[in-house]
């Protein structure tokens, strides 16, 4: 009898590998350089709900209509409306998901020394269940693909957000960070440590340009900016993500063998935000998906919520007529719209430290 959790797997990558399975990654823009591209064989995700590309909806059941109405037509374990910041990056690659957070509060419960467990077992796995041949040998990843593939991280947001529905003041929140990012650090090395070389971490976004951020906690009006922003958590994500750049360039002297690559999503997201007519957009602070409120967003009336009148189901959480002009989705999470743009503007480096395109992750550089 099958092992109930190669079923899981097996499902897994028969949608990962749905979106595409070549090996190579998606053309940047030309750089003034002579390097081959890295071609990685697979892309390994460690994020929370931004990049979760169906771990949760596995878990605790599908993230509901309408969220993946725009690309996918129906829901596709992603809570968005259609393809996430991952999903850009990996079009035309492999991927194999491990989406998680280390929080053990908000969208993604399960922390990420526990996800890395996952992953290392994961690994093990698919060296022994290849080795049988037939679907095994086709579905699961060869060994050396985990030496030669991307390792993504996308983390932050939750681990702040968790704070603060806990009523923690901004200077506790700022007190475990440290905490946060040793875990991080840890995770990394036991990557690496099993083969891992290429790492492409993104920091987190301005959380105080969230419906969710805006609608949820208490905010005074001086602590709101001229974009409708909530400064305080803007600072904090800020500190964050200066404290996990910190982590990177530590890291990169602790294994020298590893191209660390950190990208600065917050500077991305930000511009976003402040400049959405000029960008095309509406709406910048405003859910897509939602209902009521100042900010189309109501935390027990999420995306997809139905009430029942006179025996029959009602939605009343609905997304707004056209996603591809909005860029927050559902309060917490963006549009596939606003998710493309800020892909294009990371995938040649112009965010990056080092400044490479992420075909050329795979380069130790010089710092």
């Amino acid at each position: 009898m099958e092992p109930s959790y190669l079923k899981y797997i097996t499902l897994s990558l028969n949608l990962a590998l749905s979106i595409s399975a070549v090996t190579s990654l998606p053309n940047s823009p030309k750089t003034k350089t002579s390097l081959k591209t890295c071609n990685f064989p697979a892309i390994f995700n460690f994020g929370d709900s931004n990049s979760d590309t169906g771990g949760l909806s596995a878990a605790f059941g599908q993230a509901p209509y309408p969220n993946g109405e725009t690309f996918f037509h129906s829901p596709a374990g992603r809570f968005s409306d259609g393809r996430l910041i991952i999903d850009f990056i990996v079009h035309i690659s492999i991927l194999w998901g491990q989406n998680t957070t280390m929080s053990q509060s908000g969208y993604s419960p399960i922390s990420l020394d526990v996800q890395f467990v996952q992953y290392s077992d994961f690994r093990r796995r698919s060296s022994v269940f290849r080795k049988r041949g037939g679907v095994y040998e086709k579905l699961l990843p060869m060994d050396y693909y985990f030496s030669k593939a991307l390792y993504t991280f996308d983390i932050g947001q939750n681990d702040l957000t968790s704070g603060f529905k806990q009523n923690m003041t901004f200077d506790q929140v700022k007190a475990y960070i440290p905490d946060v990012l040793r875990q991080f650090s840890n995770v990394i090395k036991n990557v690496y440590a099993q083969g891992g070389r290429s790492f492409w971490v993104h920091n987190t976004g301005p959380l105080g340009c969230l419906p969710y951020t805006l609608d949820r906690f208490p905010i005074m009006a001086a602590q709101i900016d001229d974009h409708g922003c909530a400064t305080p958590f803007n600072d904090v994500a800020r500190f964050f993500n200066s404290r996990l750049k910190a982590a990177v360039v530590q890291l990169r002297k602790d294994l020298p063998l590893a191209a660390m690559t950190y990208v600065d999503i917050f500077s991305v997201k930000h511009s976003l935000i402040t400049q959405a007519k000029k960008l095309g957009f509406e709406n910048p602070l405003l859910a897509c998906c939602g209902h009521g409120g100042k900010y189309n967003y109501d935390k027990n009336r999420k995306c997809g919520s139905k009430v029942t009148v006179n025996g029959k189901e009602i939605m009343v959480a609905k997304s707004c007529k056209v996603p591809a002009v909005r860029i927050n989705w559902d309060g917490v999470h963006y549009t596939e719209a606003a998710n493309k743009w800020v892909y294009d503007q990371i995938i040649n480096g112009s965010y990056s430290d080092p400044p490479i395109p992420m075909e050329m992750a795979c380069r130790v550089m010089d710092h």
